[in-house]
């Protein structure tokens, strides 16, 4: 679909981004903006109270008493591909069946732009059936020095959850636009701003 069509066609788009990158900025961005945007980290930890005893059962080493430890949880899936790979044929599923009823709620409302904020959406291989990926972009010494300064991780501990997701070039070659955070939220809003009204006139899309 032509992202130019939005004014006559509700738009569904993919957002995603490298760790570091702004895409939280750039979603909240958008949800002021007037666009409807999912969240993916959000039905994913509504997925982990709805499937709790699942989850459990699978990983009984990450909980004590019922009570399910989200950083046990994901220090294990985080140091083991298989595990990480049994905690998605669980996760997945759910969050994709919220965010489809959401979808189909937002647009029966009269919603134009709905937003699929989705951390790893290449990885998941999310960007089937959506009219678009944006994908927020920054150098990585800058995004390492700003998830460093929000969360106390090393500099090494950055870099390694980044090597596991799909490098950010590959991530830029697949996207349908791409927005690129390397200067302040004012140069940031700007950008935003303007590719969110390129939907919406004829012949447009971001430069």
């Amino acid at each position: 679909m032509n992202p130019a069509d939005s004014h006559q066609h509700p738009l569904i788009i993919g957002l995603t981004g490298s760790i570091g990158s702004g895409k939280s900025t750039v979603s909240a961005l958008l949800r002021e903006l007037g666009a409807t945007v999912l969240d993916a980290d959000f039905y994913a930890r509504e997925a982990a109270e709805v499937l709790k005893g699942e989850i459990c059962a699978a990983f009984p080493e990450a909980c004590a008493g019922g009570f399910l430890d989200r950083r046990k949880l994901g220090q294990r899936v985080f140091a083991d591909q298989e595990a990480k790979r049994r905690l998605e044929a669980l996760i997945h599923p759910y969050v994709r069946r919220r965010m489809a009823e959401d979808t189909q709620q937002a647009l029966q409302a009269g919603g134009q732009v709905v937003i699929h904020d989705i951390p790893l959406l290449f990885e998941a291989g999310r960007e089937g059936g959506l009219s678009g990926v944006l994908v927020v972009a920054a150098p990585l010494e800058l995004r390492v020095a700003r998830v460093v300064a929000r969360s106390g991780l090393s500099p090494e501990e950055v870099l390694a959850r980044d090597a596991n997701q799909l490098p950010q070039d590959e991530k830029i070659r697949r996207a349908t636009w791409v927005i690129w955070n390397e200067g302040d939220l004012q140069t940031l809003g700007e950008r935003v701003r303007n590719w969110y009204e390129s939907l919406h006139r004829e012949g447009g899309g971001p430069s």
